[in-house]
């Protein structure tokens, strides 16, 4: 039986790699050299080439990038990896609350450093070529750095309260994860931007000006009350704009980048944040959050079911039922039903995307909004014409020449 499910592991494994190859080669095989009509007059002929080149180039990188992650993940399964580094865990520390921390800990590290030569290459030299990247060594290494400490603190202490869950309650353990795992979503959806972001960001109130009178004018008119409109120094990083809505109720908050502040017209910067100011009204920000949890929810039942299996652990080479082990197994065993429920949380993405475009043209301007799409698309050198197939497995937002049509209809 553990033979049949390593098989069965083995071909999921392969199936995902060579499906995602499959959409990335449709993607390219999309890219077209005849500019859309609305980026005409846009979009640069020269831009839109280099546009086209830096998909490219990024689908390369990803394919050397995920096959690296193949061959790791295979010589794991095949070498008995897993039980190896198992070992390891259960020399360092005897008891079996701290194992799995061990054990996770060991394989994040070590397949993050791996990986980190890949990361160095895609800020340095990729986004460096095409004029992105803005972040030297000292803050690369100090990102790397808290994020580790992040992952330890946060990750290791949620890992450790569920597995004591587990050793006090058996297979109900995943109702008490459930719970901590959604008191946590929601704090993070309340705090994320005044206790994480800082740790890499800083992030100043907007300050007096047209741009603020014009923000507050537009709050007033839809009824919206936002005292904290927030500017972030995305450029410390990177030369990509973007803004984002955050937080419940008081905790609410808009973040604009300071690259939107620059690269945008006022018109088109209050034309995004009414897209952002759209999605709260229309409650996708809550609907999100209790479909999260429901997913949650599910996963970890379906989980329990399984965590107590001898059979799994064997399957990934460890003798005896290890909640770490059993762990691994399910997540690569669970990710059909991951992906179908992905892609329905995309098509209600999209369809929030779509929603939150009509309220701003309804309730401050369509030009506007359709304008600072173009400047956006064309400013990060987006893909005009991904693959209907690429679309629809993986993106949360229509493309935009989807949603220039709707807001332009």
């Amino acid at each position: 039986m553990q033979q049949t499910i390593f098989y069965i592991i083995i071909g999921l494994i392969l199936f995902d790699y060579l499906f995602e190859r499959l959409l990335e080669v449709l993607d390219l095989r999309n890219l077209s050299n005849t500019l859309p009509k609305p980026f005409q007059g846009v979009y640069e002929a020269e831009k839109y080439r280099k546009s086209q080149d830096y998909t490219r180039e990024n689908t390369r990188f990803g394919f050397y990038t995920s096959t690296f992650s193949l061959i790791l993940i295979l010589l794991m399964l095949f070498l008995g990896g897993f039980s190896l580094v198992d070992n390891w865990a259960r020399y360092i520390t005897g008891s079996p609350l701290l194992v799995p921390l061990v054990f996770f800990g060991i394989l994040g590290l070590v397949f993050d450093l791996l990986n980190t030569p890949f990361s160095l290459y895609d800020t340095f030299v990729i986004e460096e070529k095409y004029g992105f990247n803005k972040m030297n060594l000292k803050i690369f290494v100090g990102d790397k750095l808290k994020s580790w400490l992040l992952g330890a603190v946060i990750g290791g202490g949620l890992l450790l309260l569920i597995v004591w869950f587990y050793q006090l309650t058996g297979k109900l353990f995943w109702i008490y994860a459930w719970s901590l795992v959604t008191v946590f979503m929601i704090f993070m959806t309340l705090f994320y931007s005044s206790l994480i972001v800082p740790l890499f960001n800083k992030q100043t109130p907007l300050e007096e000006g047209s741009l603020r009178k014009g923000i507050e004018k537009f709050c007033d008119k839809v009824d919206f009350k936002l005292d904290n409109v927030f500017v972030i120094d995305g450029s410390k990083r990177s030369t990509k704009s973007n803004a984002y809505f955050s937080g419940l109720g008081k905790k609410k908050r808009i973040v604009l980048y300071d690259t939107l502040i620059k690269d945008l017209s006022e018109e088109e910067i209050i034309a995004v944040l009414a897209h952002e100011v759209g999605h709260y009204k229309k409650m996708h920000t809550r609907t999100g959050l209790i479909l999260s949890v429901l997913q949650t929810g599910l996963t970890l039942y379906i989980l329990s079911l399984f965590i107590n299996s001898e059979v799994l652990s064997a399957a990934l080479g460890v003798q005896h039922a290890a909640f770490h082990i059993n762990l691994i197994a399910f997540g690569l065993l669970y990710s059909p039903i991951s992906m179908l429920l992905g892609l329905g949380m995309n098509v209600i993405s999209r369809k929030n995307e779509y929603e939150a475009d009509s309220f701003a043209k309804e309730n401050y301007s369509g030009p506007s909004l359709a304008s600072a799409l173009k400047m956006l698309t064309v400013k990060n050198l987006g893909n005009l014409q991904p693959h209907p197939f690429s679309v629809f497995f993986h993106y949360s937002h229509p493309t935009v020449l989807q949603r220039l049509e709707k807001l332009e209809s």
